[in-house]
């Protein structure tokens, strides 16, 4: 279903012993990767790759894929048992079991964002025959890090997610860098998870005192989806500040510096771009920053054909496929590449300022109500929920933008 995952720099085949190089025509990636399984036992491969063990040939190439499948099939599982207790036996699962499915859907993360590096060369590999007991201590000795980054407990929580390179830069440096974090930086942390809280202590208020989305009628239901929706980004905002409070607590904030050619720290909650854009595309680029760019670098940029349908259909299964997901994340990409298409007709045509103003508030209003609409499918997760969404008025809003990029292709194709 998510083909190219392996896609990553092509090795130099390797030559026999004995035999002349010769020239040959080169060969697509797929079929060098195929052509290092069948190496024969006594082969060696380049001095970038990997160390062969005796009948086994493993590469950086081949840990990203093996371990990707591994790491999702057992998660899918979980997911299933999930399923399972809430839609078959109609039992409410424990909240042990969720925080632990949390923390598992945060360690696939960084498995496959440590499989990435090692695929892409950025780390090196710990792996390599066992051949004695002192060998096996130094390999588990090589492997702690690794396991250490993998388990580091802060990320288990919550929190943007650190690359193994910056959570070694980070070991390894100097103890003094946790004396030299910002105390009004937490105390301003702080201040911005109590005035959050306090919004939604009142928000709830207002949402339980409504009729809900199985009382409302008509337009009632709009404002039901809005305020709901609202309740449900402080949540997201109050515990993405948390995570990033702790990390920095940790010294794994923004004051550590970054390697050349590495990603600096990329905090999840951008609470003004969030509620003030009119694009959704930029909203799903700011929405969670950490994720998004880890979907962008595992599925997107990997994708050959569809990459955007990809990228959140993936989304929807690492979240659990449950029904308000799929439909919810499906929609996402729906909206967002009607989006791409209906601002860029926007800019060729809309040139008057006050046009532009008047432009820029509707869609600002159409892309909080679109993407309140995507929240709630998502995060109701039940098909009954889903379908009382679906029935309502709010569907009205998604309908607009998926009838627009229908003439909008339409219109680009003539335009072709």
């Amino acid at each position: 279903m998510f083909a190219n995952l392996s896609d990553c720099p092509n090795p130099t085949p390797p030559r026999r012993p004995g035999r002349a190089p010769h020239p040959s025509p080169p060969r697509p990636p797929s079929e060098a990767f195929e052509r290092l399984d069948i190496l024969p036992p006594h082969a060696t491969l380049p001095d970038d790759a990997d160390r062969v063990t005796p009948g086994v040939v493993t590469g950086p190439h081949e840990v990203h894929r093996q371990t990707f499948f591994f790491q999702m099939s057992w998660q899918t599982l979980c997911h299933l048992g999930l399923h399972y207790t809430e839609y078959y036996l109609q039992e409410t699962p424990s909240t042990r079991f969720y925080i632990t499915l949390s923390s598992l859907m945060l360690l696939t993360q960084r498995v496959t964002s440590l499989s990435l590096d090692i695929c892409e060369g950025k780390v090196e590999a710990a792996v390599g025959g066992i051949q004695s007991r002192s060998s096996l201590s130094e390999h588990l000795c090589k492997a702690l890090p690794y396991f250490s980054y993998l388990l580091f407990f802060p990320a288990l929580l919550g929190g943007p997610l650190c690359s193994f390179q910056r959570f070694q830069a980070r070991v390894q440096g100097p103890s003094s860098l946790c004396s030299r974090i910002s105390f009004w930086a937490l105390t301003w942390r702080g201040l911005q998870i109590l005035g959050l809280e306090c919004l939604k202590v009142a928000l709830s208020r207002v949402v339980s005192e409504g009729a809900g989305l199985t009382g409302c009628q008509q337009l009632e239901c709009i404002y039901v989806m809005w305020s709901t929706a609202g309740l449900f980004k402080l949540t997201y905002y109050s515990h993405w500040i948390l995570d990033d409070s702790l990390l920095h607590a940790a010294g794994f904030g923004s004051g550590l510096s970054s390697s050349p050619g590495e990603e600096g720290y990329i905090p999840d909650a951008d609470i003004w771009t969030l509620e003030t854009t009119h694009r959704i595309s930029l909203f799903t680029r700011k929405w969670n920053q950490s994720t998004a760019r880890w979907l962008r670098r595992l599925i997107f940029q990997h994708s050959r054909g569809w990459p955007l349908l990809q990228t959140f259909a993936f989304s929807a299964w690492w979240h659990g496929l449950h029904p308000g997901q799929v439909l919810g994340f499906f929609c996402w990409a729906v909206m967002v590449e009607a989006d791409y298409l209906i601002h860029t007709f926007a800019n060729l045509f809309i040139r008057s300022w006050p046009m532009r103003l008047l432009y820029r508030a509707l869609t600002w209003v159409h892309t909080q109500l679109i993407i309140a609409y995507i929240m709630l499918a998502v995060e109701v997760r039940s098909l009954s929920s889903v379908w009382l969404l679906c029935n309502s008025y709010n569907s009205f809003f998604p309908m607009v933008y998926c009838i627009l990029l229908f003439l909008l292709l339409k219109t680009k194709h003539k335009f072709n």
